[in-house]
């Protein structure tokens, strides 16, 4: 945590820290295309992990890239977030993950600045995410995600 003094008398102001990027999510219409994209470019001859996140409706193949993972997804459902992203930008950068040591103490500490989130407090592999709305910030889906959970 680090702390600001400002004005006087003496003031604590709480200023969330960034452990690091955590990841950057891909959205594609056909994961199995875009991995013979994306391979050869990330030296990769297969992803290091798979998974299929049935809450969020994606199939995820994730390559680490020192330690930020680096995520191509694709849509399980028409209805989900990913295929609905396709149909109304294209393919390409849908988010950007930053890691922060308890994302609900990252939320308090942003909804009292006016910050507004998307569905709440979710949880993976041990871990809990939550996203901040693109409007507010550059147009971006920009994930919350806590070290509770170790690197898969």
């Amino acid at each position: 945590m680090i702390f600001r003094l400002t004005g006087s008398p003496v003031q604590k102001e709480i200023i969330l820290k960034v452990n690091k990027i955590d990841h950057i999510s891909i959205a594609v219409k056909d994961l199995q295309k875009a991995r013979k994209i994306w391979e050869p470019i990330l030296g990769k001859s297969k992803p290091d992990d798979t998974y299929v996140d049935k809450q969020e409706k994606i199939r995820v193949a994730r390559y680490w890239l020192g330690e930020v993972g680096f995520e191509l997804m694709e849509s399980t459902h028409p209805e989900g977030e990913v295929a609905r992203f396709v149909e109304r930008h294209g393919e390409g950068v849908m988010i950007i993950s930053l890691n922060v040591d308890d994302t609900r103490e990252a939320i308090d500490e942003l909804k009292d600045k006016n910050y507004p989130f998307i569905g709440g407090v979710r949880a993976f592999r041990g871990c809990e995410y939550t996203f901040i709305h693109p409007r507010a910030v550059s147009g971006v889906l920009l994930e919350l995600i806590d070290s509770k959970g170790a690197k898969e």
